[in-house]
């Protein structure tokens, strides 16, 4: 299950958010779960052409500026995901006055 602090803390609750981990077979609105495809199809390893089917089922929900917009924010995230997950920060897990987390192994004078 997907845990995140800062996820509920934009009002998402902790069913909702369970409700990711298998959103293809869930009661999530069908534009979300088309919106998650294309977050899987854009953030994951599949890379390459979109299928056209996916295509189709976004323009059954977004139209051409909407899918171009959420594929730009949806990119922009997963981007900032993979910068976090490299230099170790762990934003829901900070305290003030910590040192970053790069420096866990190593002497920040070094």
């Amino acid at each position: 299950m997907v845990k995140s602090a800062s996820l509920v803390r934009t009002g998402l609750t902790e069913e909702l958010i369970a409700k990711l981990d298998d959103y293809a077979t869930s009661d999530l609105p069908a534009a979300w779960i088309a919106a998650l495809k294309l977050t899987d199809h854009l953030a994951g390893d599949v890379g390459g052409l979109m299928d056209p089917r996916l295509y189709d089922e976004l323009r059954e929900h977004f139209d051409e500026q909407q899918i171009l917009r959420l594929s730009a924010l949806i990119t922009l995230g997963s981007g900032w995901q993979r910068m976090i997950e490299a230099l170790g920060i762990r934003p829901d897990h900070y305290e003030e006055g910590q040192l970053p987390p790069w420096f866990r192994d190593s002497d920040p004078a070094d």
